[in-house]
């Protein structure tokens, strides 16, 4: 894995009269996790597309290591997009080579609990297990980077905290550069290794902030929310962004 540098000097949509994101600049250190906390409609999403070259409308460089490139990704929206007439494991293989290693995708179902569904079809599976497909899928290809798009919003509180737990499990076993959006604080200091706090009108970086809590501390509700009250009262120009 090498370290990823993003730049973009503007992003303005055709039908806008200002940038929706500018004078940015975001760089992500190796087998990091790094969470974007924003407003919904900064321009998290629009970073997202732009990294994983889905938006090319935009001015602004992307280096992985030395080289001027966009990275390969593994992208987890907010949706699970799984074809609801293909089962879980059919699923994840159709993002993987020919060649892929079987063993893999095993061991991926494994540790998200996934392996007694493995043959059931898409569209028989609840909303959580289907966000523990799409983040199988998006670890099989073995990117250089992570996109996670809200992936957990609609989960009900339960449901979310267990994909959670399983995704840093999964994430602790095999270590991959995580850049994950969310406007939940809580959700962020639980996952994160850095918080970045972003503004609007144009996306900016405000402020980044380094997750102090030992991860397997991480469960303990109680330290989470005092780091979140300590973090707003140090930031008190977070809380707009909330």
């Amino acid at each position: 894995m090498a370290d990823i540098h993003i730049t973009i000097h503007n992003k303005t949509f055709a039908t806008a009269t200002e940038p929706t994101i500018a004078d940015f600049t975001l760089s992500l250190v190796s087998g990091e996790f790094v969470c974007l906390v924003g407003a919904s409609g900064c321009g998290k999403t629009t970073l997202l597309n732009i990294i994983a070259d889905l938006d090319y409308d935009y001015d602004g460089d992307i280096v992985v290591g030395q080289q001027h490139k966009s990275p390969k990704i593994g992208y987890i929206f907010q949706n699970p997009r799984l074809l609801p007439w293909r089962t879980v494991r059919e699923n994840i293989e159709l993002a993987l080579p020919d060649d892929y290693a079987g063993d893999v995708v095993d061991n991926l179902l494994d540790i998200m609990q996934l392996t007694p569904h493995q043959h059931v079809y898409a569209d028989r599976l609840s909303l959580g297990m289907g966000r523990r497909v799409s983040i199988i899928r998006a670890f099989a290809v073995n990117p250089e980077l992570l996109l996670m798009d809200e992936p957990f919003v609609s989960l009900d509180p339960p449901t979310a905290r267990q994909v959670r737990a399983l995704l840093l499990q999964l994430w602790q076993q095999r270590p991959h550069t995580v850049l994950f959006v969310t406007h939940d604080l809580r959700e962020a200091i639980t996952l994160a290794d850095k918080l970045i706090f972003l503004s609007a009108n144009p996306m900016q970086i405000i402020s980044e902030v380094l997750v102090a809590i030992p991860r397997n501390e991480r469960n303990n509700e109680l330290a989470v929310e005092n780091f979140r009250q300590q973090l707003l009262n140090e930031h008190p120009d977070i809380k707009q962004l909330l």
